[in-house]
């Protein structure tokens, strides 16, 4: 089983886990760097109310997809004129859970090992903001550096962040290949005759992060 994580809200997440689908950055008038980060006012983030939700699934089975969380341990937002300009946060791979509490036959012990994330090596996760790209209103472009089991890549996605009261709202969808982080475990580019054992190289995170001054 994988994750072709699905990280609601990561690690990120992570860290392991702002938001987003792996696209390339774009560059563009309204882009704002994260370098500004100096000018914005830090908002720091509700580590009880944000939340990551990862999805798994069998390359060719939908029926042994597998839904849990993760959760952030610790974060910061950077937000200049009501826009976020930058930011970190850092996952907690402890805490990785199964949504159905109910079921003993969950993955999580096997996520856990080094087939996977490897947690008792690498307990957290990390991610941080270096670039955000204005696309229309509350819609944006985040582009940062995500790091998993100590391999740091670059990814991009999208996200939709309100700045209101106080408080900072973001959701938003990361989509990154697992074997760029050093994750192999039975994936089709690695390992032959896997056949309906095979586990998609797609890992999916679903985003929620609240925080507040």
């Amino acid at each position: 089983m994988n994750n072709k994580l699905s990280i609601t809200y990561l690690v990120l997440m992570s860290a392991s886990l702002l938001f987003g689908c792996g696209e390339s950055a774009t560059k563009g008038n309204d882009n704002t760097s994260a370098s500004a980060v100096s000018l914005g006012e830090k908002y720091r983030i509700d580590t009880t109310e944000s939340v990551v939700t990862w999805e798994g699934s069998m390359l060719f089975s939908f029926e042994k997809e597998h839904i849990g969380y993760v959760h952030l341990s610790k974060g910061e937002l950077m937000i200049e004129k009501g826009q976020l300009v930058g930011g970190a946060v850092e996952i907690d791979m402890n805490t990785i859970e199964y949504k159905d509490k109910e079921d003993k036959n969950t993955p999580i012990k096997h996520l856990k090992s080094a087939d996977y994330f490897d947690v008792e090596k690498f307990p957290t996760s990390a991610f941080t903001i270096t670039k955000v790209e204005s696309v229309i209103r509350d819609n944006i472009k985040i582009t940062g550096n995500l790091t998993i089991k100590g391999i740091t890549n670059e990814v991009t996605f999208p996200a939709r962040i309100e700045v209101k009261d106080g408080l900072v709202k973001a959701n938003g969808k990361l989509t990154f290949d697992r074997t760029a982080w050093g994750i192999r475990y039975r994936s089709g580019k690695f390992y032959d005759n896997l056949a309906d054992q095979a586990v998609s190289d797609d890992v999916q995170l679903e985003m929620k992060i609240v925080a507040g001054k």
